[in-house]
């Protein structure tokens, strides 16, 4: 009897592991039918540090171009720090103009890309100037394009007899006492040699009060990576395709009943008040 009773156990447990097996096979399964969506935008992604600037110039002008003055070559970095931490020396620059409050919604910013249709407005802007080719960064004097620095001289001498160009709102102007001066306007990557190079020039002479100076974000080479945006709900809906027979005699005899009742009731002296309301509506 004993062995029996043994046998007996023994084909127990292993009957109780095989449901327990196939359980968690099932549950792995279902587990493996989820659904993840992501929603890309139609431009590339965008650099951080750009849309940090914009975030600053929300803030204030001012804090726009204190900001641009300690991040005039910080993209260089990029090309030897990991992502993480090129993020964190992003912020640390903005620490020096921010509280922590503000830094906090940086990041918050940072983390739903608020900014970057920003950019991609004045990326669209560039486009249509169009830009020279193999420039990384060109200024546009009242029509005029260059993107040699020693050409701005002479782009300026006969500026005032050409189209004055239109501002929009967003634009960065560099801060200044007069706005019936000459427009010079850079499309440039903020954080580059190139971009640190012009500004140099264009901010010494806006501060000499020779030029209005007006930056707008250009990349030259946009990154191949796409612009996935946060904030956004999914829905997945799914449609029956199931066909079910139903009895639909007595629906239409309850309909026609209804219609009969109600032109009864609407009908006075031949006239369907019914059917005048719905007109006039």
């Amino acid at each position: 009897m004993a062995p029996a009773k043994a046998t007996n156990v023994v084909q127990l447990l292993l009957g109780s592991t095989a449901l327990w097996l196939s359980q968690l096979g099932a549950g792995t399964v279902a587990a493996s039918k989820s659904v993840t969506a992501h929603l890309a935008a139609k431009w590339p992604e965008t650099p951080l540090l750009l849309e940090a600037s914009e975030f600053m110039a929300e803030e204030s002008n001012e804090k726009f171009w204190q900001f641009l003055e300690t991040v005039q070559e910080l993209a260089i970095y990029k090309q030897t720090e990991s992502d993480y931490s090129y993020y964190n020396l992003i912020l640390k620059k903005a620490g020096q103009f921010l509280d922590n409050l503000h830094i906090n919604l940086l990041k918050f910013a940072f983390s739903i890309r608020a900014y970057s249709p920003a950019i991609q407005m004045f990326q669209q802007i560039a486009a249509d100037e169009p830009p020279p080719d193999g420039c990384n960064a060109f200024v546009v004097i009242h029509k005029k394009h260059t993107c040699k620095i020693n050409e701005i001289k002479k782009l300026l001498k006969k500026a005032a007899s050409r189209t004055r160009p239109y501002l929009f709102k967003g634009d960065h102007k560099f801060p200044t006492n007069k706005e019936n001066l000459p427009v010079v306007i850079l499309y440039a990557e903020m954080g580059t040699r190139t971009f640190s190079a012009f500004h140099k020039v264009l901010s010494a002479k806006a501060q000499n009060e020779e030029i209005l100076y007006v930056l707008r974000h250009y990349i030259q080479k946009p990154s191949s990576r796409k612009m996935y945006l946060s904030g956004y709900g999914v829905e997945l809906a799914i449609k029956s395709t199931e066909y079910k027979a139903l009895d639909d005699t007595q629906v239409t005899t309850v309909t026609n009943t209804t219609v009969e009742h109600e032109t009864e009731a609407n009908e006075v002296q031949g006239f369907l008040f019914g059917k005048l309301n719905l007109l006039v509506y």
